[in-house]
């Protein structure tokens, strides 16, 4: 039996919407498009940042880093993404589904999703005005890019090698990707950039 088409959505309504399943889903101008689940070295990574992160920003309370919170489009009403990390000082709001005012978001490129982080999702993240520092880091190496807002442009940084530390100054937090990465099995082939 064939599956039902999915149709439009507004974001209220993906808001609602429950499939009945454990797949996740983000939305992308008003259509809900499935999340393959992370990789372990993904989930291990995120946690370990997290963690860190967190601990960074104990005395700046009510600042806090999180996993996979809903990210809204500022510029249309029917995107809705979902972000590895993403760290926002704004009060937390047991109700809320979409964090408000992000200032630091996060991925972890995979093969399967570097084209959409760095074609679709980059531009929106940096169209968002509270932003002030995007990190893509590649899960299989030791590579990252830090994009980091400076009045209102973007510069970029490129984070190559084990030793190199991750420089996120909207937390004040600098941590090596071998910190990140220990005892996790991390190939020599970085995705391009």
């Amino acid at each position: 039996m064939a599956e039902p088409a999915i149709r439009r959505m507004t974001l209220e309504e993906f808001l609602r919407w429950d499939v009945g399943i454990d797949t996740r889903y983000e939305l992308i101008n008003g259509f809900p498009v499935a999340m393959a689940p992370p990789a372990e070295a993904h989930r291990i990574l995120a946690v370990r940042l997290v963690s860190r992160i967190d601990a960074a920003l104990a005395s700046r309370r009510p600042c806090d880093a999180q996993i996979q919170p809903g990210v809204v489009r500022p510029d249309r009403a029917d995107s809705y993404y979902v972000p590895d990390i993403t760290v926002t000082c704004e009060p937390n709001e047991p109700s809320r589904q979409a964090m408000i005012d992000p200032i630091l978001i996060i991925e972890f490129l995979s093969s399967s999703t570097e084209r959409s982080d760095h074609r679709l999702k980059l531009p929106v993240y940096q169209n968002i005005r509270s932003v002030r520092e995007i990190m893509l880091i590649d899960v299989d190496s030791y590579h990252a890019e830090l994009y980091r807002r400076e009045n209102d442009h973007w510069g970029i940084q490129l984070v190559r090698g084990a030793e190199t530390a991750l420089p996120l100054v909207s937390v004040d937090l600098q941590i090596s990707m071998s910190e990140l990465s220990e005892g996790i099995a991390i190939s020599a082939s970085p995705v391009e950039f």
